[in-house]
Parts: structure tokens; sequence; C-alpha cells
């Protein structure tokens, strides 16, 4: 009982968001690196067009949202961390173990039925693709067919380890999957072509699993082929289809839009694909990682019934997150070009094109990473899944009205999740306000709306600098283009800490002391 407290006690909340973030930055310039690299060594159009690739990833990640990633980043952990705070380590590994048991044997279940009509599927996702585009597609479909099992394993198993306070294996599996596919595409490349990539995938997941679990190692782990069917195991399956409902719609919305890409012509589900992993980057950087870090901490103080320790550490975290995102937002929306120069060596203004769009959604999926878990912490999934339905619901309604070769094109499906975030996020910030009308106080209003005033000096700045560096017709390489961005990113965020700190912005202040500190510490010599 007393190694379970240890354990739990072991990383402070701060700690777990620094390591999140630090481990899920790499994950994502790996991430990067692995899009950058797939665009330089397949063509966008053609028998190896890279569209293939893309959307046979679609089926597969709709099956893991849809029956398990709803229980492993909400459902699971609040229930685990009451087993915690009665210091029953039995037990968190009883029920985890009952819950692994039971999905892993619904995802063999998919991943045969996913292996034998691969190639249905990819008519589904994306129609009008050669016969050989197509039987890239389904060969790489079927060779990640068991990859939602490995992600359900490894991510059961890292969810169970958050609750034990550690955090750092359920951090560095992204890294090993993308470093996997990164080193198939040059092992692969000249023997399987685009097919190698799927190797590459299917042999991350393998070996995301296996990190994962070597993270059990000290944690009295012993894994069980049986199933518990207690009060907790059950109050776990009826949370489920709703959370599983509001994952899978995501999906939903996720197989439209490439559906929708393909249909404006070949290519398009690539520049689409590409702008949204640049879009995508900063919310998992920023708001997955430290609302995850966050979130058990926020589930131990409704299991203690400290509700004012909920909201303060609620409304502190969410504080860290706005003042992050705004920045971040001015960057991408300033800086499109050069990223879209640096992911696409050979030059996109369509990509630059949709992922200014995106920007917009980058600050509302940023925040609303941590407003879905209020009420997951509360153990309410059938509220977010409303709201996520009629958001969804919208989302596709738009992206048929806007996304259409008269309209704007593939930029319509960005247009359309930047209207559809920020509804949603009002949306829910409504119903959160009505539910607990002392969460959103006075003095939060009042910061965020200088936090709105700090944003205008780091536009301006953002401005100054790419007309001082502007990005030129014949700039290329990754030196060039990331010593431009470099330079930008410092002087934006730069700016933003130093208004903000004259605005008495505690984060910026806690930044300006470390940075002090750091220059100003003494060199001990031996």
């Amino acid at each position: 009982m007393k190694t379970s407290a240890r354990i739990a006690k072991k990383i402070s909340l701060p700690g777990a968001a620094t390591l999140l973030v630090v481990t899920m930055l790499f994950a994502q310039l790996l991430g990067f690196v692995r899009t950058m690299l797939v665009n330089g060594n397949f063509p966008l159009i053609g028998d190896e067009s890279t569209d293939a690739y893309f959307a046979a990833f679609k089926i597969p990640d709709f099956f893991f949202y849809v029956l398990a990633a709803g229980v492993l980043s909400v459902v699971l952990i609040p229930i685990l961390s009451e087993h915690m705070t009665r210091h029953d380590r039995k037990g968190t590994w009883e029920l985890s173990n009952s819950i692994m048991n039971l999905l892993a044997l619904l995802m063999f279940v998919v991943g045969i039925l996913i292996f034998v009509f691969a190639e249905n599927l990819m008519h589904l996702v994306a129609p009008n693709l050669t016969p050989e585009q197509l039987s890239n597609g389904t060969s790489i479909l079927r060779l990640i067919s068991f990859n939602p099992l490995f992600f359900t394993l490894s991510g059961i198993l890292t969810s169970t380890q958050q609750v034990f306070g550690r955090f750092f294996f359920f951090a560095i599996t992204p890294v090993i999957y993308n470093l996997a596919i990164i080193a198939s595409i040059f092992i692969f490349k000249d023997s399987l072509g685009l097919v190698g990539l799927g190797v590459g995938a299917l042999i991350g997941g393998v070996l995301q699993f296996l990190t994962a679990l070597l993270g059990t190692k000290g944690l009295s782990f012993f894994w069980r082929p049986r199933i518990s069917f207690n009060r907790d195991f059950f109050r776990i399956i009826r949370q489920l289809p709703a959370r599983s409902i509001d994952q899978g719609i995501d999906s939903v919305n996720s197989i439209v839009e490439t559906n929708r890409a393909r249909a404006l012509g070949e290519g398009f589900v690539s520049a689409y694909e590409n702008a949204f992993t640049l879009h995508t980057a900063p919310i998992l950087l920023l708001g997955s990682s430290i609302s995850t870090a966050a979130f058990p901490r926020l589930s131990e103080r409704l299991a203690q019934g400290r509700p004012d320790l909920f909201r303060k550490d609620f409304r502190k975290v969410l504080q860290v997150l706005m003042w992050l995102a705004l920045p971040t937002i001015v960057l991408v929306y300033f800086c499109r070009g050069y990223l879209a120069r640096l992911i696409f060596k050979r030059g996109s203004p369509e990509i630059a094109l949709i992922l200014g769009f995106l920007a917009i959604a980058i600050f509302f999926r940023i925040v609303y990473t941590l407003l879905s878990r209020y009420f997951y912490a509360h153990k309410d999934t059938m509220t977010p899944l409303i709201i996520s339905v009629f958001a969804i619901a919208l989302n596709i309604i738009l992206v048929f009205a806007l996304a259409r070769p008269e309209a704007y094109g593939a930029a319509g499906l960005a247009i359309a999740q930047s209207i559809v975030s920020a509804t949603e996020v009002l949306v829910i910030g409504i119903v959160i306000s009505m539910r607990d009308p002392k969460l959103f106080n006075l003095e939060f209003l009042k910061r965020s709306v200088r936090l709105v005033s700090v944003t205008g000096f780091t536009i301006v700045a953002a401005f100054i600098m790419i007309s001082i560096l502007p990005l030129n017709l014949d700039d290329t390489g990754f030196f060039l283009l990331g010593g431009k961005l470099a330079a930008i990113a410092a002087v934006t965020f730069g700016t933003h800490i130093v208004v903000s700190a004259l605005y008495g912005f505690d984060e910026a202040l806690s930044v300006l002391r470390k940075a002090k500190n750091l220059i100003y510490r003494p060199l001990k010599l031996n």
C-alpha cells in the first residue's frame, strides 16, 4: 500500500506536464519528419500516390476510436483513480486486466474483418482510385488491420501506469511508432514501394505494445486470461457506448473529409492530410499532453470530495493552455507558407491555404481537450457525446456545402473545421457555466480579456518578423526554412512572454524567473 502511494507521488502535475510536452514535442517532430519523408520519397499523383497511403489508415483509426480510445482517454482513469485513492493496487490491475481482455477479443475480430474486406473498405474511403493505387491501399490496410489491437493493449497499460504516476511510457510510445515508419521508408522503398510504409506501421504497432508492457515493470502487473464482471467493470461498460459513439463520430467525419477530398481530384487527400498534420501537432503537443497530465489530478480531486480544489486546478490548467495556444496560432497562421514548404519540399500553395484556415481551429481544439475532461472527470460521457453529435453533423453539412469545386475546394474542409471547433467550444462552455457557475469566475474572464490584449502585440511582432524574413520563391532546405521559422518563433514567443509579464501573468513571470536563474546560476568548478 505504501509503495502504491509512493509511486503515485513520484511525479507532480507540472513535472508530468513537462515530461509529456517534451516527449510529445519530439514525437510531433518525428511525425513531421515522417510526413516530410513520405512526401519526398513518393509522388502526389500516379500509381504510387500518397493518397492511397493516407486513406488506408482511416478505417483502422475508426475502429480504434470507436471501441477503445474512449475507454483509454477518459472512462478508465477516473475509476482506476478511485482504487488508487483507497490504495487498492490489486483492484486497479484486476479491473485494467478485465477491460484489456474484453477489448482485445473485440479488436481481434475487427482485425480479421478489416483484413478480409480491405478492398471494399478502400473503395468506401477513397473513391476513384486507379487499380494500382487501390492495390497499394488495400495491401497497406491489410498490413495494419491488427494495429487497433496493439494500440488498445498498449493504451490500457499506459493509462493504468498514469494512475500510478508513471507517464514516461505513455509519452514515448508515439515516438517508437513514428521511428518505425521512418525506418521503413529507407528499408522498403526500393523493394516494396509505398506498401513498405504499411510494414513499418505494423512493426511500429508491435513495438509500441512491447514498450508499454515494459512500463509495467515494478507495478505488480500480471496478466490473467479472465474477465472479472464486478461493479466497476460494468460502470465502465455503461459509460463506454456514449464515449465510443463520440469518438466514432469524429472518425466518421475524418472518413467523410477524405472521401470529399478525393472527389475533388487526385492529390487533394494528401494536401489536406499534410495541412491537417501540421494543424494537429500543436493540439497534441499542448492540448492533449497537458490535459492528459492534469486529468488524473482532476479526477482525484473529485474522488476526494474537493470540488473547490477541482475548480482551482481546472482554471489554472485552462489558463495555461490559453496562454500557450494564442501565440501558437499566430505563429502557424503567419508561417503557414514556411511550414507547407518544409513538409512538402516541392512546394504546395494548397497546403498553405488549407493550413491558414485551420489555424483558427487550433486554438479551439486545444481548449476543447480540457473542457471535455470536465465532464469525464465527473463521469459524464453523455453530455460531450450530444455536443459532438451536433458538432460533427454541422461539420458534415458544411463540408458538403463548402468543399466543392465551385465553392472553396479543399479549403472548404478547413473552413468547416474552424467554424465547428469554435461552435463546439462555445456550446460546451455554456453548458459548463450552467452546471458550475463558480468555475468561470469574474477574475478568469478579466484575465481572458487581458490575454487577448497581449496577443495583439504578439501579432504585430509576427508580422514584423515575416516582413524582415519573407518566404522567397527560391527558399528551400530544412536549415534555411527552419532558421527563418526559428527566428520568427523566437521573437513572436519572446514578445508574448515579455508583454505577458508586464500584464502580470504568472506563466510569463515564472518563465522569466527560471530563465534568470539559469543565466545567473553559479558554475561549480571542481
